[in-house]
């Protein structure tokens, strides 16, 4: 391993360590994560496993962005990752040993530096393999639905923080501390607006992989991002497995020991000029454990739409006009507790498809419940809601949760949404990003309707009354069983 410097635009110097393949002198291709959690991290060198990628024979290049551990300049979480990426290239294609080709890799804010790199375009990119990463940072980062973000960026500020106590064992030639207090977020103004991991309309094309987890705060992100590299003309390969954001499978079932295993054979065709192997979709079905091949993302389907009635049952019928509207109180000293979902809190609330039973008997919480089936339904895409609702008090919170409910009784969260409206009432639609779930014959689907989910979402302080009308509908796309 060798410590390397690069001097960006403004004078600054980022620091680097080049892992190369243990025998020749190449030229090999360049292999780059850049990322703010220290190059030589215990924890960034499991996820990136350099030494591994070197053996594959890629020069592999481990940099501290601006900023940060050994790194100079201030970093400015986002903001610079654009031009730096850019920059950052453009230097690695040009290392001692490299073929001049360069591909970039990593997880999180690795793989939003990835796609911001991309959106700046340098020839000498020639692909991505983002994972667990986000689109707009007000849809799943600082905020959702107009809603900040409350346990993410604390979870991730304490990470950060103590990533930094240790910072003194890392070489540091420039660091700063992190400003993510002035992440602007909605209802508060200052700060920077944060760039889109990939903006739609920009960029250049690329072979890329994305990998997206079901249970990851950053899913439909992760979708969105593959949908707009799609879009700019080249490869596109994605990848979405039953993993939250710090937990991957071990083993796949499509020729491939680990993830980064599969991410390297799909990078060696790439490099090699062939198509990358497999379909360009592969998505693991919650509810059966089965993976599916799909052609693109998201797959044909066919709308169903489930009215929320009065009587509190879930039905394909549209309720009549006579049926009541359904009430339940918020209280903000009692808020709804988080338990499980697609999130990246702290330890003891631990995402994945969570039994709900613990929250269903609570007075501040809806439950409605369809009938048994009888024969599977296959869910894949986008599931949203559109309540008709009111409330005593505004702003207001509406949290809308999709459950799938054993014959046992057990209720597991597939999915859920949030979104605050400025109005007492009217239509309020719930986006509750994408799934791929099977619910089985003689399992029930269930919807929560509430007004809190803590500490995830940060609650209103106002105390209010609320109101469901039995207008209220659920939509899901179908994919027929082949």
């Amino acid at each position: 391993m060798q410590r390397v410097q690069a001097v960006m635009r403004d004078g600054t110097v980022l620091t680097a360590d080049v892992h190369r393949p243990p025998s020749g002198s190449g030229p090999w291709p360049v292999l780059l994560a850049r990322g703010p959690y220290g190059s030589r991290d215990p924890g960034v060198l499991a996820a990136l496993d350099p030494e591994g990628a070197a053996r594959r024979g890629f020069l592999t290049v481990v940099q501290d962005v601006r900023g940060r551990f050994g790194s100079g300049g201030i970093w400015e979480p986002l903001v610079n990752e654009r031009d730096d990426g850019h920059e950052s290239v453009r230097w690695a294609a040009g290392l001692p040993g490299s073929d001049g080709r360069v591909a970039m890799y990593g997880p999180s804010y690795l793989g939003h530096a990835q796609w911001a790199a991309l959106t700046a375009g340098p020839p000498e990119l020639v692909a991505v393999m983002p994972e667990f990463t986000w689109a707009d940072p007000c849809d799943g980062l600082v905020a959702r639905g107009g809603v900040p973000e409350l346990g993410l960026v604390a979870q991730w500020t304490l990470g950060l923080a103590g990533l930094d106590r240790d910072r003194d064992a890392l070489p540091a030639t420039g660091w700063r501390s992190p400003a993510l207090a002035g992440l602007p977020v909605p209802g508060r103004s200052g700060g920077p607006d944060l760039p889109h991991a990939l903006p739609a309309g920009s960029g250049r094309p690329a072979a890329t992989l994305t990998v997206a987890g079901w249970y990851d705060a950053f899913l439909q992100g992760s979708l969105d991002n593959h949908v707009r590299a799609r879009e700019l003309g080249g490869p596109a390969t994605l990848i979405v497995g039953p993993w939250t954001h710090g937990d991957r499978a071990t083993a796949l079932p499509f020729g491939a020991a680990d993830l980064r295993t599969a991410e390297l054979h799909w990078l060696h065709a790439v490099l090699a000029g062939r198509t990358p192997p497999g379909p360009a979709v592969r998505v693991h079905l919650t509810g059966t454990g089965q993976w599916r091949s799909y052609a693109a993302w998201p797959p044909p389907s066919v709308p169903l739409t489930l009215h929320l009635r009065g009587d509190g049952t879930l039905s394909r019928t549209p309720p009549p006009h006579a049926e009541a509207w359904r009430t339940f109180p918020y209280r903000p000293a009692d808020p709804v507790p988080t338990l499980g979902g697609a999130l990246l809190l702290t330890d003891d609330h631990p995402a994945g498809p969570a039994d709900q039973r613990p929250l269903e008997d609570r007075a501040d919480l809806l439950v409605w419940t369809g009938a048994p089936l009888d024969r599977p339904l296959t869910v894949v895409g986008r599931v949203t809601a559109l309540l008709t609702a009111h409330s005593s008090a505004d702003p207001a919170d509406w949290v809308v949760r999709l459950t799938d409910v054993a014959p046992d009784g057990t209720s597991r969260l597939v999915t859920d949404g949030i979104t605050r409206t400025a109005a007492p009432g009217g239509t309020v639609p719930v986006d509750l990003w994408s799934t791929g779930h099977v619910f089985r014959p003689g399992h029930r689907l269930r919807v929560h309707v509430t007004a809190s989910s803590f500490p995830r979402w940060s609650p209103l302080p106002t105390p209010s009354d609320r109101r469901v009308a039995p207008a209220s509908r659920l939509m899901l796309p179908v994919v027929p069983e082949p």
